[in-house]
């Protein structure tokens, strides 16, 4: 089975599913809505917001990549 959502994937990625956008929102991402949304989401890698906001990512890509299982 191959995984939709991965390490390298961009945040934006994610927040186009409204499913997906709910278990960002449960591992407390901060300032999803803020004026750096935005741009963080465009560049911004699921690791690299991980490391910088110290979420479990192995978690995180657990449960979204039981979504649409």
């Amino acid at each position: 089975m191959t995984e939709k959502y991965n390490e390298n994937t961009k945040l934006a990625e994610v927040l186009n599913s409204s499913e997906a956008s709910k278990v960002v929102g449960k591992f407390k991402l901060p300032c999803l809505h803020c004026a750096m949304a935005a741009y963080e989401a465009g560049v911004l890698t699921l690791g690299q917001i991980s490391k910088a906001y110290n979420i479990d990512l192995d978690s995180l890509l657990k449960e979204l990549n039981e979504i649409d299982q």
